[in-house]
């Protein structure tokens, strides 16, 4: 009897674990759905990029590279407070109180971040390509700058995803991210331009692990205040 217990208390992680990544899991598809059925939300963020990246063909023409560079981060970045923002927005406070009886709030909030960040990596992959047909092609290293988008879409997610939590308990949503935004994710943004300056060059920098590090860092750091921080947030 009492092994039998004993294994019950050692499988008893295994098991929580197991309907942690269930309800994650089913959140997802839950968010995918909704994304799938308003899709007049995808393509009017669809609609904003490509009207952005032909408002700057038409006022700069074919820019040089660290200008291309600056003007790709700078149009990410506002699609990501476009894209993101609305995923705590659009809940209501009803559903948040259905979300409140049935899930915990980690696995809520886990599941919004690993939605924002698939779709700002698809995001990355239209604003890029939309770049490179509209803009030119100055990158010497496309497959670089493509992870590197990829990376970095997903780090200002993960940002304006934890930020959007913060300011949807708030009166004034939009002014709330971007007073917390903005002094955030300056740094984070000439992180992401100077490593994506050397799929521009034909030679690799030395400091390109430890830049990529610096930046995962950031993200780790940001998914652990969502954990410590976001249960309090649930409970108003």
């Amino acid at each position: 009897m009492s092994q039998d217990a004993e294994s019950a208390q050692q499988n008893k992680p295994i098991h929580f674990m197991n309907a942690s990544l269930k309800n994650i899991a089913t959140l997802l598809k839950k968010d995918l759905l909704l994304e799938w059925r308003q899709q007049y939300t995808f393509f009017g963020i669809l609609i904003y990029l490509a009207s952005t990246t032909f408002v700057i063909y038409l006022t700069m023409g074919l820019p040089e590279d660290k200008v291309w560079n600056g003007l790709y981060w700078i149009t990410l970045l506002f699609i990501c407070i476009n894209a993101v923002a609305r995923s705590f927005l659009q809940e209501g406070r009803g559903r948040m109180l259905y979300f409140y009886a049935i899930v915990s709030p980690v696995n809520f909030i886990f599941s919004k971040l690993i939605f924002n960040s698939l779709l700002m990596c698809t995001m990355s992959a239209l604003s890029l390509m939309l770049f490179m047909v509209l803009l030119g092609n100055p990158l010497t290293h496309i497959l670089l700058f493509f992870g590197l988008s990829c990376l970095g879409g997903m780090s200002l997610s993960l940002v304006f995803s934890f930020l959007a939590a913060i300011a949807a308990k708030a009166q004034q949503p939009s002014a709330i991210m971007a007073i917390l935004g903005f002094p955030l994710i300056i740094p984070q943004l000439l992180l992401l331009m100077k490593i994506a300056n050397i799929a521009f060059s034909d030679i690799v920098q030395n400091g390109l692990p430890q830049l990529v590090g610096l930046l995962v860092g950031f993200d780790i750091m940001i998914i652990a205040l969502a954990y410590i921080l976001f249960p309090f947030l649930w409970k108003d």
